[in-house]
């Protein structure tokens, strides 16, 4: 198999996911497993290997790929997909540590990434940080809230979730 076909299998794979169509993964994660073997140091197929080993439920098999890809270099979009994917599939293997440490790159290099802020806060709780993790989850909601009664108490919503522990001896 040759790189040729390679969009046209992440296409399939998009696909795949919209439906939950396991057939469909199944397909296309033999079809990159495939290309790999024939470019094992390209970062995008082992990134994309990655995603559709974790679109078909198999998470952990998907974390070698993400690494392999983060290794090779992978950047841009990619990058910033990749490290939510590995991150959130850390939190959800229980490996906290490596999840939190993941998610902070994610959440430093694009901190507009509202959803790895979100993954990082989950982990965050996980690892019972559990005032930087309601810190985070807060920061998120109030800059991000259209919520009237949230706009109005906002200054000190903010406020308190500078130091969630004062109070006013």
């Amino acid at each position: 198999m040759t790189r040729d076909n390679f969009s046209k299998l992440i296409e399939r794979r998009e696909e795949g996911r919209a439906k939950q169509d396991l057939a469909i993964l199944s397909e296309v994660r033999e079809h990159l497993l495939e290309l790999l073997s024939n470019y094992p140091d390209d970062a995008e197929i082992n990134y994309q290997t990655g995603i559709a080993h974790d679109n078909s439920g198999m998470g952990r098999q998907a974390i070698p790929f993400y690494v392999r890809a983060l290794e090779l270099g992978l950047s841009g979009p990619d990058l910033e997909r990749c490290l939510m994917g590995l991150g959130s599939t850390y939190r959800y293997w229980g490996d906290y540590e490596k999840a939190v440490e993941t998610l902070r790159r994610g959440a430093k290099e694009f901190p507009e990434n509202r959803a790895i802020q979100v993954f990082l806060a989950m982990a965050l709780y996980n690892s019972q940080n559990y005032k930087e993790s309601v810190e985070l989850l807060v920061t998120n909601l109030m800059e991000t809230t259209s919520d009237e009664k949230l706009h109005y108490f906002k200054r000190g919503i903010l406020a308190y979730n500078e130091d969630l522990d004062e109070t006013a001896d």
